[in-house]
């Protein structure tokens, strides 16, 4: 009998690990092309730190494939764009236009430089910087404007560049999000004085972690190889004559990136035609999507939808969290973190969306079945 009782239980926890539905993560990488290949090689032959063929050949694929003169790898996306506030001379006295509505490393790094952010709202539809708030917030301290490609929609980039060149400001691209997005054939981060990429282990391209600094200035890829590499003087051993960082890409990095940026193409296609499959499968439903503007070629390094408040959200992420599907909330406004927050400053836009909204699965491995299942689970929410 008590045989018979343990059988039953075996039974019963087998019944219930059939009933319970795999997790779809928000996020994970596609590592099925040439990585695993790349990587051996670097462990043959030993090259495994900052030294090795795969540095310079990733540097120049990216360059190439983003139409960029010159492309620096780095160790992350953060260091990338304090090197590129350093390279510009951005520093104490200085104001720096942000949007609030990003990740952090895109106001830390104005922080790094001794230089002070000033943020700036964005636009209900694209959630990009919205140029026409920006002319009163110039002044004679401001220096530099940070665009942030939120979520892989591009910013307004020739309304942007006009408004720097009227004003002689310095012009960054935060493209951490934004790879493969385009404003008519003109990659995003060829817009700028420099711009930025992260390849962060959830990026469209990762190479677990790294970053890039791009250009079309060759004074200013030469500051960005000086500053990462200990401010080694050019030409000469172990002197160094300004300094500098070590913020060098791995040569087994580099060989990931390289990979990666075989089958960009392909990444980016299925990131699109994810996007695609949601918006019509939610159709219906009280939610609102980010909305893509004219001549913009949206890379969707995140698919997100709003809803009509904070406690709407988070209960749908609970719902959703309960059928073992992974989202997260959109960014908070760095305006109001403790390091930040100044009482005067009202982003209504920003402070709206961030409360609202939150990034569903989003990596190019999401399945057609998957895709269906957490639409599915959406509408029966709203059931």
């Amino acid at each position: 009998m008590f045989a018979g009782f343990l059988f039953s239980i075996h039974k019963l926890k087998g019944w219930r690990n059939c009933s319970v539905k795999s997790k779809i993560p928000v996020y994970q990488p596609d590592l099925s092309g040439n990585e695993k290949k790349y990587v051996n090689e670097c462990l043959d032959s030993s090259w495994i730190s900052s030294k090795g063929h795969f540095v310079s050949a990733f540097e120049r694929s990216f360059a190439d494939y983003t139409q960029t003169k010159h492309a620096t790898s780095v160790s992350n996306g953060t260091v990338a764009l304090h090197l590129a506030l350093l390279a510009l001379e951005i520093g104490p006295g200085d104001e720096v236009i942000v949007p609030s509505f990003t990740y952090i490393a895109s106001v830390n790094a104005i922080r790094y430089v001794g230089a002070t952010p000033i943020f700036a709202d964005i636009e209900p539809e694209s959630w990009q910087l919205d140029v026409s708030k920006l002319k009163m917030l110039i002044n004679k301290n401001t220096k530099a404007i940070i665009a942030v490609h939120i979520y892989g929609h591009p910013c307004d980039m020739v309304s942007l560049k006009e408004l720097a060149l009227q004003n002689q400001l310095l012009l960054v691209e935060d493209c951490a999000e934004a790879f493969g997005s385009r404003i008519d054939s003109q990659h995003v981060g060829t817009f700028s004085d420099i711009a930025t990429y992260s390849f962060f282990g959830n990026k469209t391209v990762t190479t677990g972690e790294g970053g890039m600094v791009v250009t079309q200035k060759t004074e200013l890829d030469s500051k960005i190889r000086h500053l990462k590499c200990q401010g080694l003087e050019p030409g000469r051993e172990y002197w160094h004559d300004v300094i500098g960082y070590n913020y060098r890409m791995t040569n087994i990095c580099a060989a990931i990136g390289l990979a990666q940026l075989e089958r960009a193409p392909a990444l980016v296609k299925k990131k699109q035609d994810l996007a695609k499959s949601y918006q019509k499968l939610l159709a219906g439903l009280p939610l609102t999507f980010q909305q893509i503007k004219p001549r913009v070629i949206h890379s969707w390094w995140m698919f997100s939808i709003l809803v009509s408040d904070t406690t709407e959200r988070d209960a749908l992420r609970l719902h959703l969290s309960n059928d073992n599907i992974e989202t997260r909330p959109l960014f908070n406004p760095v305006h109001q973190m403790p390091m930040y927050k100044e009482n005067d400053v009202r982003l209504p836009v920003t402070e709206s969306i961030a409360g609202r909204g939150m990034n569903l699965p989003s990596w190019p491995g999401v399945t057609g079945e998957m895709i269906e299942r957490i639409c599915n689970a959406i509408w029966s929410f709203y059931k």
